[in-house]
């Protein structure tokens, strides 16, 4: 049977980044490997990411829909329509606004139940997790870290040893809020080289292996092939909590705008004042893709903690603001005047 990895995290946590690297882990050993993007959104810009990356060395699709039962109807096509190109590896990415248990419900039916096995569920959380989230949000955060196998911190170069214990905290909360039993503890070294043991609880997995350390804090470049080794074997864990829909009714919402242009400095100083200034709402990620010259072009990947404008190859030309309770007007009033571009549209 196809093994099918769940790669969640919340909204800029470094889920694509994570899937890149562990795509070539995986390659290198041999294994033929399918990547679905599942997003909600029009457009797919992570896909764009894993391209450029990955090259022809794996097959990407996309799962586009308006709709969460739509969305599902396309992922569980998508997923037939893989089940006989030989894979050995399905990695699903899905949106940072993702509920696991729709992973759980499409691969039980059938006939994806006779073709497919779970293999992992990995969670990445960022290790200096925002400390002010929404209830909608700690659930999402919830459903993600409640049934993984592994818990993978991203970001630890640039967070304290507080800082990492403030997330493992709020994660605990978190857990407790939506009553379920799974807790994870503290870690008592740096965070540079750890892996962090975790309080299992009522644990039932996919697998027959006994892992005893199952959330990973360390820097990204120094995982090992070993560290490789555990997660693509850590399986998932079944654990219950209460439920909550997470829909566009939590004012979720991805606004998308085109044929903005702009330097750089004034990319970065934007970015800057829609996370600076919550009469814009509460802006979760910003990304996207700029054209600088013909066939060039500038990504942008941002959170309230980080920007990051980098040089691309390919692109698409569309700035993406997703975020909780957005003032629309206010925000596409603000990138229009930033842009250079006579042409800009939104969404």
């Amino acid at each position: 049977m196809i093994k099918v990895d769940l790669i969640t995290g919340f909204l800029g946590s470094g889920k694509t980044t994570f899937i890149k690297n562990y795509a070539h882990y995986l390659m290198s050993k041999g294994e033929k490997i399918g990547i679905i993007e599942n997003d909600y959104g029009a457009i797919n810009i992570d896909m764009l990411l894993l391209s450029e990356a990955l090259g022809n060395d794996c097959d990407l699709e996309m799962v586009v829909a308006s709709d969460p039962d739509c969305h599902r109807r396309r992922f569980k096509t998508k997923l037939i329509a893989m089940g006989m190109q030989g894979y050995d590896r399905v990695i699903v990415e899905p949106s940072g606004i993702y509920d696991v248990d729709e992973f759980f419900d499409v691969l039980y039916e059938e006939p994806l139940d006779r073709w497919y096995e779970i293999g992992n569920v990995i969670a990445i959380v960022d290790a200096k997790l925002e400390n002010e989230m929404s209830k909608a949000s700690n659930y999402l955060l919830v459903s993600q870290i409640a049934e993984a196998g592994k818990v993978i911190f991203s970001k630890t170069d640039e967070a304290t040893r507080a800082d990492i214990q403030q997330t493992i905290s709020h994660m605990n909360c978190a857990l407790e809020q939506f009553q379920c039993k799974r807790r994870y503890t503290e870690p008592d070294t740096d965070p540079a080289d750890i892996t962090v043991s975790e309080e299992r609880l009522n644990k039932t997995t996919s697998s027959s292996s006994n892992h005893q350390n199952d959330t990973v804090i360390k820097s990204w470049d120094k995982l090992t092939n070993e560290d490789y080794e555990q997660i693509a074997a850590c399986g998932y864990v079944l654990q219950d909590h209460i439920k909550m829909m997470v829909t566009e009714d939590n004012n979720y919402r991805s606004l998308f705008y085109f044929h903005v242009t702009m330097p750089n400095d004034r990319l970065k100083d934007m970015v800057t004042e829609l996370f600076g200034n919550s009469s814009y709402g509460h802006i979760l990620r910003i990304k996207g893709f700029i054209p600088t010259a013909p066939d060039h072009w500038i990504q942008l990947n941002a959170t309230a903690s980080e920007i990051d404008i980098t040089p691309a190859n390919n692109g698409q030309e569309v700035i993406i603001v997703i975020g909780e309770a957005l003032n629309e007007e206010k925000i596409s009033d603000y990138i229009k005047h930033c842009s250079d571009s006579q042409n800009f549209s939104d969404l």
